[in-house]
């Protein structure tokens, strides 16, 4: 009797324990404005639709496709590791933005974990380049014309649009541009 009695009590702490621990765990605000990046809708059709335009309008051959696909693949697996520790890191400022640490602690501690993320970002953009350079490497003189035509294209489309609707909050500055 006294064992199942200690076994039950040991139950009861652990699990008010985690109830405990997910209360005081904060949670991020959810962001409702329709213009930022801070909620990304998961890839669906339209994301297949624009790679089909994409491989079609630079006409890759399959083995192209093939090793461009690996090269994404080999990118994420890369990337996976910096955005969860940018993710962590974000949580940590919302963490120091919740404790009772005086103002001036939390704004140093904040001050260094932003640091921590911009010298990750520059890390994802080191890494966006090589692949990219990667990609090029694959595509014929052709391609790699069509290709630059394509991203001229596309500054402009994004210049027209940004001038229309610049954000009005979540300012993202470019990591290569901090240095």
């Amino acid at each position: 009797m006294m064992k199942k009695t200690l076994i039950m009590a040991c139950a009861l702490i652990i699990a008010s324990s985690a109830v405990m621990a997910e209360e005081l765990t904060p949670q991020k605000p959810e962001c409702k404005c329709p213009k930022c990046n801070c909620q990304r809708p998961p890839k669906g059709p339209d994301f297949k639709k624009r790679q089909a335009e994409f491989e079609q309008r630079l006409k890759l051959t399959d083995e192209q496709k093939a090793k461009a696909k690996e090269l994404r693949e080999k990118s994420f697996e890369q990337m996976k590791p910096l955005m969860e520790k940018i993710k962590e890191k974000r949580a940590e400022i919302e963490a120091v933005k919740l404790s009772r640490m005086a103002v001036q602690a939390q704004n140093e501690k904040i001050e260094q974990l932003k640091k921590e993320i911009g010298a990750l970002k520059q890390e994802m953009h080191r890494l966006r380049m090589e692949n990219m350079k990667n990609f090029e490497a694959i595509l014929t003189k052709s391609q790699l014309k069509e290709l630059k035509k394509m991203k001229d294209e596309g500054r402009k489309k994004f210049d027209k649009e940004f001038k229309k609707h610049p954000p009005k909050h979540h300012p993202m500055p470019c990591p290569v541009e901090e240095k």
